[in-house]
């Protein structure tokens, strides 16, 4: 156990600190398995930094107070160039000689932590600045905060910023939307929402993200000024958003702060300014503090991007899973880089707090720069010729009649036939993480159904060349491609097939869960609820619409079309011998025959694990130039050790193990 939490948080440094992943996503889930299976039957040997809490599961039923050994004060706000150089002025009458950090000021919510002798004990909320709530349950699912640090410092008090990154935010909202559930307006309220979840398992599946900035007591710890901490944390396991600068001038400051607000849609997460501090401690301590804030530091606030715009009409788009979504069309706009001419409204409720109408001038931005968003109506510019949206009571698409189940703000089309229901979920098999058929875009389905050529996904295994020729902007080399990408396709196996079949509630992740846990399509079939319920990550709503969908009369039919038209729907089984079959092996220094892709794969067709560290669990490592540490390690623990030449004459067994 204490090997299996080692080998898992060295991969999570690799994959979340490090951006150099190592191990494959089959081999950690396969080692997240194992951990859990041992905890669950040694439940007095789990500890508080072992990775399984990352995945979640406590609930809380109320969040404890937390009192801040030092208040979280906020930063006085900057909105010009103007604003800076005053700030810049009162710094002077202080300190003849200054130093400007300006750090990104990252659109999420303050986490305060604490740690003792190098655990991570406890997660806060800001508060009110004094108090906070306790969220250490949560926190512990964020996989970019390290659960241990590198030194066992008595104790250390962290502060940084959990937030959402934006490709999470939009997959929520989409996840939402397609659910029948209400949207977040933003990352920001998403991630707030996600880290006070009183489940934790809700908030590991968010997605979260975590930015560190600041230590209590730096001065003890032998850091002088905000540079070093920003190092100090790195070294300690922690990210630190890589994007700052030091300046020595206001002059320097302020053409940064310019240059990043034309920049500030290239980053992966949101952020609604910078902030500019005091760099030395020592000035930091002489400039002091106001009742509210520091006098060292200031928050300089991007303006609100937001851009006027009509209405001109809402139309309704139907989702794979039936769900009417209004969408207004837009009289075209340039917003946050780009022409915007339609945004979604979600759902009816929105469109009536925000008192939205065909016709009406509003304010569009985007959330988290990513998703276009009506703000808010301009009441004063209405002419009295707006009218009032309503829901359809029949599906615009199929005729069939629409309603609102107890519970949710979606309406829904009743019919499962409904050929936007079928295109939509044809567009969703046909995606990349599913079974990835390239070619085969919205246009082109569209074409395929409106031709009578498909009804279902099924169908598309029963194209051919002549059909495909007369259809547009389709010549004989696309019609070529695209019938070999669906014929590649059939050989995707069943994780992705089950993830094609829009099952509400299971993603790609589990699809795989599923795949290596049946093996089969039959046996996924037949599970029962109990089956199904005592699967790691498969939780009691997942279950339920599993074995629904598998009791369909339409399901079945469908599965039969696959099978006939030769999809595998089994689990994926390397035709390579595995000669290295529950051995860990390790791979350490500069290769001439493979790169390091190449030889891991090799290892893994072949029944092995490509592990990133030495134990004495490693069955034996393959050595090329100036392969350091690891080869140090592995003969002081006398772990044999092959050359590339010798590991390939083990692929041929002509050395034996």
């Amino acid at each position: 156990m204490r090997w299996l939490r080692g080998e898992i948080e060295a991969a999570n440094q690799e994959y979340y600190i490090l951006d150099h992943p190592t191990l494959t996503d089959a081999d950690y889930d396969a080692l997240m398995r194992e951990l859990l299976d041992l905890e669950a039957n040694h439940p007095d040997w789990v500890t508080p930094d072992s990775p399984t809490l990352r995945v979640g599961g406590e609930v809380a039923k109320e969040y404890s107070k937390v009192r801040h050994l030092e208040p979280l004060l906020s930063l006085d706000n900057a909105f010009s160039a103007e604003d800076l150089r005053e700030f810049d002025r009162r710094v002077r009458q202080a300190a003849a000689f200054v130093e400007y950090v300006v750090e990104l000021k990252i659109d999420g919510l303050t986490v305060a932590l604490t740690y003792e002798n190098g655990l991570m004990v406890r997660g806060a909320t800001r508060g009110d600045g004094e108090v906070g709530e306790d969220i250490t349950a949560n926190v512990k699912t964020v996989k970019s905060i390290p659960l241990r640090t590198k030194d066992e410092v008595p104790r250390l008090s962290v502060r940084g910023e959990g937030y959402m990154p934006k490709a999470s935010f939009a997959r929520l909202n989409q996840e939402r939307e397609e659910e029948g559930l209400s949207t977040f307006a933003n990352p920001r309220n998403a991630a707030a929402g996600s880290l006070r979840q009183l489940n934790s398992k809700i908030t590991a599946q968010r997605k979260l993200d975590y930015f560190a900035y600041q230590v209590l007591g730096a001065n003890e710890l032998g850091l002088h000024n905000q540079t070093d901490v920003l190092t100090y944390l790195r070294q300690q396991g922690f990210i630190v958003n890589p994007e700052y600068k030091v300046f020595e001038t206001i002059d320097e400051v302020i053409e940064f702060c310019e240059k990043m607000a034309s920049e500030r849609h290239q980053f992966p997460y949101d952020i609604d300014g910078l902030v500019i501090k005091v760099n030395e401690f020592a000035v930091q301590q002489e400039l002091g503090f106001t009742a509210k804030s520091p006098r060292w530091a200031i928050a300089y606030k991007f303006p609100a991007e937001q851009v006027e715009t009509v209405v001109e009409e809402i139309l309704i788009r139907v989702g794979r899973t039936g769900v009417l979504t209004p969408t207004a069309i837009l009289q075209p706009v340039l917003v946050a880089g780009s022409t915007v001419s339609r945004a979604t409204l979600h759902n009816l409720d929105n469109i009536r707090d925000k008192d939205i109408r065909i016709g009406d001038h509003v304010l569009l931005h985007k959330a988290g720069d990513v998703i276009p968003e009506v703000v808010r109506m301009l009441p004063e510019k209405r002419t009295g010729e707006e009218r009032i949206f309503e829901m359809p009571e029949f599906c615009p698409e199929c005729q069939s009649p629409v309603r609102q189940e107890e519970g949710e703000v979606a309406y829904r089309c009743q019919s499962i036939t409904c050929p936007a229901r079928q295109r939509e979920g044809i567009i969703h098999f046909v995606s990349r993480d599913a079974m990835a058929i390239d070619g085969l875009g919205p246009a082109v389905i569209q074409q395929l159904l409106d031709a009578g050529l498909i009804s279902d996904a099924a169908d598309l295994y029963s194209l051919t060349f002549e059909a495909l020729t007369p259809l547009e902007r389709m010549g004989k080399k696309s019609a070529e491609n695209l019938l070999k990408a669906i014929e590649e396709s059939k050989s995707r196996g069943l994780g992705p097939l089950i993830f094609a079949l829009g099952i509400r509630h299971t993603g790609e992740k589990a699809g795989k869960v599923l795949a290596q846990k049946f093996g089969m399509m039959d046996q996924l079939m037949e599970a029962s609820l109990e089956d199904l319920q005592g699967i790691p990550d498969i939780g009691p709503t997942m279950a339920e619409n599993l074995v629904h969908f598998f009791q369909l009369e339409s399901t079945r039919h469908f599965i039969v079309k696959l099978r006939e038209a030769g999809v595998v729907m089994t689990a994926e089984v390397s035709s390579k011998p595995q000669i290295f079959a529950g051995k860990s092996i390790v791979v350490t220094g500069s290769l001439e025959r493979w790169d390091r892709r190449e030889i891991e794969k090799v290892i893994e067709d072949h029944g092995g694990k490509a592990a990133s560290s030495v134990s004495k669990k490693t069955a034996f490592i393959v050595a090329g130039e100036k392969a350091g540490s690891k080869l140090t390690k592995a003969q002081e623990l006398g772990v044999q050790v092959f050359t590339e030449e010798e590991f390939e004459s083990l692929l041929t067994q002509e050395v034996q193990i």
